[in-house]
């Protein structure tokens, strides 16, 4: 029997939001998502009798929605919306491969909202508030777009005070860590190398059989890996026309089949199981996270930064939850989003233990409170491996790491010397 394929977002769920037990108090908010709804990276299966277009044009509704959400504050540089495209000798306004869409701009949107209703009580955004969030893109107009749209969502234009216009910040290539970033690691761009042709080992026998039901809509080619197209790219356009309405071949809306070719493309992509590979992928990344952290704990009032939002892709959601095992073998979705929450639980200073005499140094004598980590993706809790043992983990709730072992974790994973172990070893 044949079940539906499940390709569209996963919008936040507000509604059932597990409030923390009592007692912790959210203090920061991380969020890694990835990008809204777009088109495919290129043309595949074009042909009949696939037929899926080659051309989209999914700006129908861009203006209108322009002008509501993104036509109210000079943050958007119409430049980032429209491209015009040449197609036999005709000019017509169409998505360019890879852009995103309208679809992609309302759900980014609804993101933003969503992580208002969640996580911020709303006052107009004054010029001294601006540190309350942080927005930072990959280099890519369609995260960049998304993350417009997110901040939106956040911030509309009757919540802002005229003139404030939140920044986005985008990094340089070298020092981009958003991604794992091999262009500029060389030796981690020779691991996934290595991961890859280690599933094309293992997975294109096991495609092998789907070749009788899908070859006639990839102009006979067998179904591979490596193969052209790629499955990967297969699975992209597949997944982007689905969500977007476009008639998909009904063997591809097959779990027994779209399953199978999803598993093999999450292991080429995303089955990075090594330490030197986490470590050059998301090490730096997850050091970042820490150290706002840190420095949220240390200053207390004194950084007032709750709310950090990061648009990126599909590939570096997938790499945090390999790094922290809890990865679900799922290509993630678009819009989907990790997020890592601090909070801190303050404890009496009854109830704390002094060393004889050091209260009395005033200067010296600090109240220790005790701080959690909890992961969600899906609006799910993620139960950290690396947190199971007694004392890693709040009391009765496993979901809630302690940051001394989240730290201890990210600190294994955090290159010392990151350009140094890049180079590729002989």
């Amino acid at each position: 029997m044949k079940q539906q394929m499940q390709d569209g977002p996963v919008p936040l769920d507000v509604e059932s939001y597990p409030v923390a037990p009592g007692g912790l108090d959210l203090e920061q908010v991380h969020i890694y998502v990835r990008h809204g709804e777009r088109t495919p990276v290129r043309v595949r299966m074009s042909n009949p009798p696939a037929s899926i277009p080659a051309d989209w044009q999914m700006c129908n509704t861009a203006k209108s929605f322009h002008e509501t959400v993104a036509g109210q504050s000079p943050t958007i540089d119409d430049g980032l919306w429209y491209r015009k495209l040449s197609r036999t000798g005709m000019e017509e306004q169409l998505r360019d491969y890879g852009e995103l869409t309208d679809i992609g701009k309302k759900s980014t949107y609804s993101f933003g909202t969503a992580l208002r209703s969640l996580y911020i009580e709303i006052s107009p955004l004054k010029a001294r508030d601006e540190r309350l969030t942080y927005f930072r893109s990959t280099n890519i107009a369609r995260t960049i777009e998304s993350l417009q749209h997110i901040v939106h969502g956040v911030y509309p234009p009757s919540s802002c005070a005229p003139g404030i216009i939140p920044s986005i910040i985008i990094r340089n290539g070298i020092d981009e860590n958003l991604v794992s970033n091999t262009l500029a690691c060389k030796r981690l761009a020779l691991l996934e190398l290595q991961f890859a042709e280690a599933a094309v080992a293992v997975w294109n026998s096991r495609l092998e059989p789907l070749d009788k039901k899908v070859s006639r809509y990839l102009g006979g080619r067998p179904l591979r890996l490596d193969g052209t197209p790629r499955a990967s790219g297969i699975l992209d356009t597949v997944r982007s026309a689905a969500a977007h309405g476009f008639r998909v071949p009904p063997e591809f809306m097959d779990d027994n089949v779209i399953g199978v070719i999803e598993a093999a493309v999450t292991a080429e992509w995303f089955d990075i199981k090594s330490e030197d590979g986490r470590r050059l992928g998301m090490g730096r990344l997850l050091a970042d996270a820490s150290e706002k952290m840190q420095r949220k704990i240390q200053l207390d009032s004194k950084d007032p930064t709750k709310l950090l939002v990061h648009t990126t892709h599909d590939s570096t959601l997938a790499a945090l939850l390999c790094t922290f095992d809890v990865f679900d073998d799922k290509w993630p979705p678009f819009t989907s989003s990790v997020t890592f929450e601090l909070f801190r639980k303050r404890i009496p200073a009854s109830q704390q233990t002094n060393i004889p005499g050091l209260r009395a140094l005033s200067s010296f004598w600090r109240p220790r409170d005790e701080h959690y980590v909890r992961m969600r993706y899906k609006n799910k809790n993620m139960v950290l491996p690396m947190c199971a043992e007694e004392g890693k983990h709040l009391p009765g709730s496993p979901e809630f790491c302690t940051l001394e072992a989240f730290r201890q974790r990210v600190g294994e994973l955090t290159p010392k010397d990151w350009t140094g172990e890049c180079f590729p070893r002989t």
